[in-house]
C-alpha cells in the first residue's frame, strides 16, 4: 500500500512538472512571438512613405514646368538623329528603365552601364552609378550632349527648340523670362522627373494595416530582408535605397565605380549606387552592368558573399540561405511591384 502511495505521489509530481514545463514553454513561446512581432513592427515603421515629393526651395513644382519637362522627355528631337528620346532608355512601361543589360545610344552603340530606373528619383541625393551628378538638374544635359548617347550639341538643341512655336509658348508659360536656355531645360526635365513615383504596391498596403495584403512567405522574406539577410543595410527606407555607394563584391575590371572620383579611398573602389527595389521584379537584368540575369541569381550572389577585398561592404558575407529562404525573399520582393505598370506619373497626367 505504501509503495502504491509513493508511486501515485511520484506520478502526480511528474504530471505537475510536465504541466509547469508546458506552461513555461508556452510563456517563452509567447514572449518570443511577442518579441518577433515588436521587431517586425519596428522594421515596418522604417518604410513609411514620405508626405510629399521633395522639390528644391529654388525650384518649386509648377504644372507648366512639369508639362514642359514631360514634352522634352518624350521628344526624339533631343537626339542627333531625331529618333531617340529620353523615354527611349527610361521607358514608363518598363518601370522607367529599358530592360537591357546595357543602354544603347543614338548611333546604336552599346554603352558601358545599365540604364537606372527613374522611379522615386526625387528622393536620391546624388545620381549616377558612380555618383558623378550632384543633383537631378545636373543629370539632364549629360545624356543629351554625350556623343555615345543622344549626341546633340547644346547649340543645336537650342536652335531646334527655338524654331518651334509650341516650345516657345511652353517655355514662356514655365519661366518668367521665357528664355530657351540650358538651365531652363534642366529645370523642366528635373521637375518632370521628380513626379515619377512608384505606384502603390501590396507591401504599401501591408505596412499601413492590411494584414492580408501579402502572404506568409513574403512576411518571412521581409524579416529575412531586415534581419540576417542584411539587405536593409543598403536597401533601406521607403524607396528601398540608402542613396549611397557600396562594393558588394561583384564588380571587377577597369570600372571601379565611385572609386574613380575618389582615387585615394579604399572603401569606394568598386562601389556603385544602391538602386531602388521598387518594381524590381520588372527590371531585369540587374547590377550596374546588367551582368546578373534574374533576382534569384542576385540572391545567390549575395549568399556566396562576393569577392573578398578591402573595399567590400561589411554587410556582404556568406549568408547560409536555404532554398526556402530564397523563395521567401523572392516572394517579398514581388510585393514591391506596383499594382499597375507605370505609364505616366500621376502628377503629370
Amino acid at each position: 500500500m505504501k509503495r502504491q502511495r509513493t508511486i501515485r505521489v511520484v506520478l502526480l509530481i511528474a504530471a505537475a512538472v510536465l504541466v509547469i514545463a508546458a506552461a513555461i514553454g508556452a510563456l517563452m513561446e509567447r514572449r518570443t512571438t511577442s518579441s518577433a512581432a515588436r521587431q517586425r513592427a519596428r522594421w515596418v515603421a522604417a518604410y513609411r512613405p514620405p508626405a510629399a515629393i521633395p522639390f528644391p526651395p529654388g525650384e518649386p513644382y509648377t504644372h507648366a514646368k512639369a508639362a514642359l519637362g514631360r514634352r522634352l522627355f518624350f521628344d526624339p528631337e533631343l537626339s542627333a538623329s531625331r529618333t531617340l528620346a529620353c523615354a527611349g532608355c527610361h521607358d514608363p512601361s518598363l518601370a522607367w528603365a529599358d530592360g537591357r543589360a546595357r543602354a544603347v545610344g543614338d548611333g546604336g552603340a552599346t554603352l558601358a552601364l545599365r540604364t537606372p530606373t527613374l522611379l522615386d528619383v526625387a528622393f536620391s541625393p546624388v545620381l549616377g552609378w558612380d555618383g558623378k551628378f550632384p543633383d537631378l538638374d545636373s543629370v539632364a544635359y549629360a545624356p543629351i550632349t554625350a556623343a555615345e548617347n543622344m549626341n546633340l550639341s547644346e547649340a543645336e538643341l537650342a536652335r531646334r527648340l527655338s524654331a518651334s512655336t509650341q516650345y516657345r509658348t511652353a517655355f514662356a508659360r514655365a519661366f518668367p523670362d521665357g528664355a530657351i536656355t540650358r538651365d531652363h531645360v534642366e529645370q523642366a526635365l528635373a521637375t518632370f522627373a521628380r513626379t515619377i513615383v512608384a505606384d502603390e504596391a501590396p507591401f504599401d498596403r501591408w505596412i499601413t494595416g492590411d494584414k492580408n495584403a501579402i502572404g506568409s512567405a513574403a512576411k518571412r522574406g521581409f524579416d529575412l530582408f531586415n534581419g540576417r539577410g542584411h539587405c536593409a543595410s543598403c536597401h533601406s527606407g521607403w524607396a528601398f535605397t540608402d542613396g549611397s555607394f557600396h562594393d558588394i563584391g561583384s564588380a571587377s575590371g577597369a570600372d571601379i565605380g565611385r572609386g574613380r572620383l575618389f582615387p585615394t579611398s579604399i572603401m569606394l573602389r568598386y562601389a556603385f549606387k544602391t538602386p531602388s527595389l521598387r518594381d524590381v521584379a520588372r527590371r531585369a537584368p540587374y547590377m550596374h552592368d546588367g551582368s546578373v540575369p534574374t533576382l534569384a541569381a542576385v540572391i545567390a550572389l549575395y549568399n556566396r558573399g562576393g569577392i573578398a577585398r578591402p573595399s567590400r561592404a561589411e554587410a556582404i558575407r556568406k549568408l547560409g540561405l536555404t532554398a526556402r529562404d530564397t523563395a521567401d525573399l523572392l516572394a517579398f520582393l514581388d510585393t514591391l511591384t506596383g499594382d499597375r505598370p507605370s505609364t505616366l506619373p500621376h502628377a503629370a497626367q
